[in-house]
């Protein structure tokens, strides 16, 4: 029995330790031993791959000799598996938590967003100022990010300077328009306007890039297009200037998306996208500070802070207000960059269709806006046609 233990004894080496053992081994048990314990093991029995010392031990011996090492072998080779298997389980799960994470601080750091953001351009009505204030909060975050090296610096070309300045152009018009709109209207009434924001996409692919969109995705716009005019037709807080704010808002973040198509070409693999976005934020801080301060004047005299505290917010509250705004502006842009990275387009349009779900009904349950009964329904076929939207980006044509 003493040979039976170490025949089973994963810790020591077969040769070394069986081979003296089996000198002195009954043939017989041996042919016992083969035949009652071992004879689970016969479709094993092919053993060629292994070569072991024959001269050490008799033939019957040597037989099960061969099938034990085999059964230790592949015992081993399965514990290994098995182990390998239990790590990418596990890592996968800490992948899902750690996404899951960044999608519920994105989703908050939206909401928080909108509320500040509305709250500071109803007692500030200069939006171009407000926006480049954003920016400017955006650049001054980004410094620290280098400076305390949490994101390696970029390296950049001349040549790269000019793709990049067009889409931070573009950034930059569409951010402002966006804060135009909310001046002048409801949060949750930009918002279902922006949900156009998938028609411009594929008109758009459509004449600059010779993308035909697929009998889905045409489809999948017929109630993006209609929720949002019926939400449009009975919106209380209407008017042109918030309307067309939004939609061009959309027509310029499309464009800006569709062109950096053929833009970033150049640039793959150069700059991560966390990078890509921070020189654009600094670009956009350039661009604007400037131009807001040619159209709005320095707005930070008394009387404009009197105005806004005549409105409701002290000055030390809408200091504040703004600075929270411009936090959470460039930080939710940041995580979304980041998330990204980590997941496909298709699904990063999804969740950002749930996000904007999210921000619609927090800002109407924050702000206690009327939503009549019509309206609620146009907004809620607009934000389904563009869930519509993305699940339709997934089907592929047949000819491929």
């Amino acid at each position: 029995m003493g040979s039976y233990a170490l025949v089973l004894s994963p810790s020591k080496p077969f040769i070394k330790s069986l081979s003296q053992p089996f000198k002195k081994f009954n043939c017989k048990f041996g042919t016992v031993f083969h035949a009652s314990f071992l004879k689970s093991t016969h479709h094993l029995s092919n053993t060629n791959n292994l070569s072991f010392p024959s001269t050490s031990l008799p033939n019957d011996c040597s037989y099960a000799y061969k099938l034990a090492s085999q059964r230790l072998y592949e015992f081993k080779v399965r514990s290994a598996a098995e182990g390998m298997t239990e790590g990418m389980s596990t890592n996968e799960k800490l992948q899902t938590l750690q996404l899951g994470c960044m999608f519920a601080i994105w989703y908050l750091l939206n909401i928080y967003f909108n509320i500040y953001n509305k709250q500071v351009l109803k007692v500030y009505p200069f939006p171009a100022t407000v926006t480049a204030f954003q920016f400017g909060c955006g650049t001054v975050l980004i410094f620290l990010m280098w400076a305390l090296k949490l994101h390696p610096t970029p390296k950049l070309s001349r040549s790269q300077l000019g793709p990049i300045f067009l889409l931070a152009l573009g950034h930059t018009a569409g951010n402002l328009l966006t804060n135009i709109s909310i001046g002048t209207v409801t949060v949750s009434f930009t918002h279902t306007i922006k949900a156009m924001e998938p028609f411009f996409t594929v008109l758009l692919a459509a004449l600059f890039l010779g993308e035909s969109p697929s009998i889905w995705v045409i489809a999948s716009l017929v109630p993006v297009v209609g929720g949002v005019a019926l939400a449009s037709f009975t919106e209380a807080s209407f008017n042109w200037i918030g309307f067309n704010s939004a939609m061009a808002s959309n027509l310029t973040n499309q464009t800006r998306n569709v062109f950096s198509k053929k833009l970033m070409v150049k640039m793959e693999g150069t700059l991560d996208n966390i990078n890509l976005f921070s020189i654009i934020t600094i670009i956009s801080f350039l661009l604007l500070a400037p131009a807001a301060i040619f159209q709005d004047g320095v707005k930070f005299t008394p009387s404009y802070l009197q105005y806004a505290a005549s409105q409701g917010l002290n000055v030390r509250e809408l200091c504040i207000r703004s600075f929270l705004s411009g936090f959470c502006f460039h930080t939710y842009q940041q995580v979304s960059y980041m998330i990204l990275q980590m997941v496909s387009p298709v699904t990063h349009a999804v969740g950002n269709c749930v996000k904007r779900v999210v921000v619609i009904v927090s800002s109407i349950i924050f702000f206690r806006t009327l939503v009549s009964p019509i309206n609620a329904l146009g907004t809620g076929v607009a934000l389904a046609g563009v869930c519509l939207y993305s699940r339709a980006k997934r089907i592929k044509p047949k000819d491929e």
